[in-house]
């Protein structure tokens, strides 16, 4: 889901892009070239066209001059981007959402424009449901190779048909170590009991994101439920919790929080993806740290995902495959604190990101979590709850 600023210096992605060994292979070919290249489309996308400003190169191997990806803010290395144009000519135009819900409205509301987005896994299944979603051709993507077995094959894409793993983590909560110095919040409780609310709202202010699924999900694992709850007399009980701390809740946000919340410190604990909280870490000194709660909370996984719309469906896998080489996934993971579902990609993971459990948790922490899961038309129930309380 989600979610993250770039903030490792250019020279050093530059350095590890230009280390991976090989291109793209030629149009014929459907396996990697020697080093983890991205393999060419079997099929052109259209023409190619001038390079623009003269600064990269005409597309190569029929590739399209332009491509289109949606994707989650600041939850990309611009480096993989620019370097991606210059190498193959292709001209990518980037736009960004703030949670899964935006993403699929704006799709519901006609949006055709683009090529690749990154959904998260719930939101996979009710696009692949809603008929939003090409199928992919893993043939065009022999990178698949490198993702760990366990990020694949999931419940919401079998046999990955429509989507291939680009980030996962966790959901837990970011705190201020100066205020919770003594006492770190290993609960939900800091943010859901009242009486801890008000101490949070008084030390300096709580955010929680603006993410229906993800902060309904997290009171649900608080009251001791699945947050894939379906039951309305729990929903509803959920939703009396957040009214009852809703006076305390300084910011809804999802977007910006890290930049415009934590490290200025505006707020002292906030909800948060584990990507965020490690890099508001980082740059603050070890003034906010991360923590999952012990009544657990939601493990997630971003996926790229081909429109149905998209008439440019080669390039898109070519730039999957690329995204998807070992050391793109690497700095990926370098830059936005997140896992990596890139196995392959691990030995050029710094080792402070790689041995941090907070980034990659143990197995026993990962079996308090859960994936969120399709909701069928209890999807219109968590609707109207959500609309009662933001609007009270």
């Amino acid at each position: 889901m989600k979610k993250y600023l770039w903030v490792v210096s250019l020279v050093l992605v530059l350095g590890l892009l230009l280390s991976a060994c090989g291109g793209a292979a030629a149009p014929e070919q459907q396996a990697p070239v020697e080093g983890g290249g991205a393999s060419a489309p079997a099929e052109s996308d259209t023409e190619a066209a001038p390079a623009d400003s003269g600064e990269a190169a005409a597309p190569k191997d029929g590739l399209a001059p332009e491509l289109s990806v949606y994707n989650w803010a600041d939850y990309i290395d611009e480096a993989i981007l620019t370097n991606y144009e210059k190498e193959y000519g292709v001209k990518i135009v980037y736009d960004t959402f703030a949670s899964n819900e935006d993403l699929l409205a704006k799709l519901q509301a006609g949006a055709t424009g683009y090529d690749i987005i990154v959904p998260s896994d719930y939101m996979v299944a009710q696009m692949i449901e809603l008929g939003l979603l090409a199928e992919i051709d893993l043939n065009n993507i022999p990178n698949i190779k490198n993702v760990d077995p366990r990020n694949l094959d999931a419940p919401y894409d079998p046999g990955n048909k429509h989507c291939v793993p680009y980030q996962w983590g966790t959901t837990g909560i970011a705190y201020s170590t100066e205020v919770y110095k003594d006492t770190p919040p290993d609960s939900w409780a800091y943010i859901f009991d009242p009486e801890k609310a008000k101490m949070g709202a008084e030390a300096g202010g709580i955010n929680v994101l603006n993410d229906q699924r993800e902060l309904l999900g997290a009171v649900l694992k608080y009251l001791g439920y699945s947050l894939n709850s379906k039951d309305e007399a729990q929903l509803q009980e959920a939703k009396e919790v957040l009214m009852a701390v809703k006076p305390y809740i300084k910011t809804f946000n999802s977007e910006d929080y890290e930049q415009s919340l934590l490290i200025p410190g505006e707020v002292v604990i906030s909800q948060s993806w584990s990507g965020n909280a490690a890099n508001a870490a980082a740059e603050t000194d070890g003034k906010w740290a991360y923590a999952i709660p012990k009544e657990g909370g939601m493990k997630w996984q971003d996926n790229m995902c081909v429109t149905a719309t998209s008439q440019k469906k080669a390039t898109a896998e070519h730039f999957m495959n690329y995204i998807l080489e070992a050391e793109n996934g690497a700095a990926l993971t370098n830059v936005t604190y997140y896992s990596s579902p890139n196995a392959a990609a691990k030995e050029f993971i710094k080792p402070e990101i790689l041995n941090d459990p907070t980034i990659f948790p143990s197995d026993e922490v990962l079996n308090k979590l859960e994936w969120a899961e399709p909701l069928g038309e209890t999807v219109f129930l968590y609707d109207q709850i959500w609309t009662e309380i933001k609007s009270q």
